[in-house]
């Protein structure tokens, strides 16, 4: 399933008032219809803990799971092949775009440092500000995960959603996994 915010959310991420934390926070900006709980479950120690304040959220009424919408029709096959045949070079193109390096927090602070300047610095200073300064305090994963997920929600109203896509791939790359502790 994939939960998407309600608007008590919506004035939550907007509000000054705080009264969510940063993960619960963070989890909010990244519920947006398309992503599970796979994919919130690197903001916590354990998918269990991501379960938990994912069910949390909901029942405090923050997230809900969207209303089923109806199974497209079925593509005829001749048609349904042609598209798998068009879609071909944009696979390959994606996995042209390859990281070798070593993953670590400093790679991805300067690498969210560079899309700071690129995305925001014009558009909206105090936020690039913001960025800026949380990236300075930022000592570890779950911390360098919330600013990402704060930057890429701005770049996904900003710039699209696939654009955001590209960069949260990246990030995932650059970023190391959970159980290493490479700076």
């Amino acid at each position: 399933m994939f939960p998407t915010k309600t608007d008590k959310a919506r004035d939550e991420l907007q509000s000054g008032q705080r009264t969510l934390s940063q993960r619960e926070r963070a989890l909010l900006l990244m519920a947006d219809g398309r992503r599970s709980l796979t994919d919130f479950s690197p903001l916590f120690a354990n998918r269990s803990e991501a379960e938990q304040a994912l069910q949390a959220l909901m029942s405090r009424g923050y997230l809900h799971y969207p209303q089923a919408t109806p199974a497209p029709t079925p593509v005829p096959t001749a048609q349904a092949a042609a598209m798998d045949r068009a879609a071909e070079p944009a696979q390959a193109a994606t996995a042209a775009d390859h990281f070798d390096g070593k993953r670590s927090l400093a790679t991805t602070r300067m690498f969210l440092f560079d899309i700071c300047e690129r995305m925001f610095v014009r558009r909206d200073p105090r936020f690039a500000m913001q960025m800026r300064d949380a990236l300075r305090e930022a000592r570890d994963r779950d911390a360098m995960l919330t600013i990402a997920a704060l930057m890429l929600t701005e770049v996904e109203k900003t710039a699209g959603a696939e654009r955001a896509e590209s960069l949260r791939e990246r990030i995932e790359r650059l970023l190391p996994l959970a159980s290493e502790t490479v700076h």
